[in-house]
């Protein structure tokens, strides 16, 4: 899979690899760069085993010289096939480490720079999960536990509720609220004259999920304590993945765009075939791996 070729770099970006699907899997071993000097943001939802995320970043490294990742619900779960059993941040912080070791960039590290012909930009990827307050989808569902009672009624429960542990915290949105707290205060320590780009595996504002099929899967979406985030910490552009529909939208003059991949019984539906990396920001002309 080629980006198509071009004269200038790209911050490309794609999300939900799913590589234990093999279709998936052949997809990452033929992805290429356009350019020698293109950035690979990889959005979250690579696998749930350990050495299919540690397998995927190092075939795409041989690749792309700088590649940015952070994590989404599948990588987190703890999955009864993988024999990696750290739970909640334990695992979590365990990919970060293993990651590193192979030249990636994780949510743990400084923001890179990708140098655009405006000027810099910080590339910043965040682990912000969910706390069940889009509760849209649940008509009548004033509580946490009615949203999720109501939705079970409704025979949508997501499979974080099995596999998606918080530990040490006692529940997912305690784990949402630290995170969003830690993330907040790294990126309002940036220069306030430099712009970014918010890259979360969830989506930062309740919106895309409005064309759900199931709309009460929205409770495992996001949070409404990052609805402004793109005024707030000066968004070039928001990348996000997990709802499986790529797309492009916008919201206050800031383009949001939804990078995944998905399933191949998903793509493998739409005539244009699967997705590969799309074009983020284009980088300056001229420069090199």
């Amino acid at each position: 899979m080629r980006t198509p070729t071009s004269d200038t770099p790209h911050l490309l970006a794609i999300s939900d690899l799913h590589v234990g699907y093999d279709a998936n899997r052949a997809l990452v071993e033929r992805m290429r760069p356009g350019h020698d000097g293109d950035w690979l943001v990889v959005a979250g939802d690579v696998a749930e085993r350990v050495d299919d995320v540690l397998w995927t970043m190092r075939t795409l490294k041989q690749h792309f010289g700088t590649i940015v990742w952070t994590a989404g619900n599948h990588e987190l779960w703890t999955h009864p096939s993988d024999p990696v059993t750290l739970r909640g941040e334990a695992r979590y912080q365990h990919l970060v480490q293993e990651l590193r070791r192979l030249g990636v960039h994780t949510p743990e590290d400084p923001y890179p720079l990708w140098e655009t012909p405006d000027g810099p930009v910080a590339v910043c990827p965040m682990v912000l999960l969910y706390d069940y307050t889009w509760r849209d989808g649940t008509p009548g569902a004033t509580t946490k536990d009615q949203a999720l009672a109501r939705s079970q009624e409704l025979g949508v429960v997501c499979t974080d509720e099995a596999l998606l542990h918080p530990d040490p915290l006692p529940g997912i949105d305690d784990w949402c609220r630290a995170r969003v707290a830690a993330t907040a205060d790294r990126l309002a320590a940036l220069d306030p004259d430099l712009r970014t780009v918010l890259v979360n595996h969830w989506p930062l504002h309740r919106d895309p999920t409005s064309v759900l099929r199931y709309p009460s899967f929205a409770l495992w979406c996001g949070t409404e304590l990052t609805e402004d985030w793109h005024l707030r910490h000066r968004a070039a552009e928001v990348v996000y993945g997990h709802l499986h529909i790529p797309r492009v939208t916008w919201r206050d003059g800031v383009r949001f765009t939804e990078v995944s991949l998905g399933y191949p019984r998903e793509w493998g539906a739409r005539a244009a075939g699967p997705a590969g990396p799309r074009r983020i920001l284009p980088g300056r002309k001229g420069a090199g791996r």
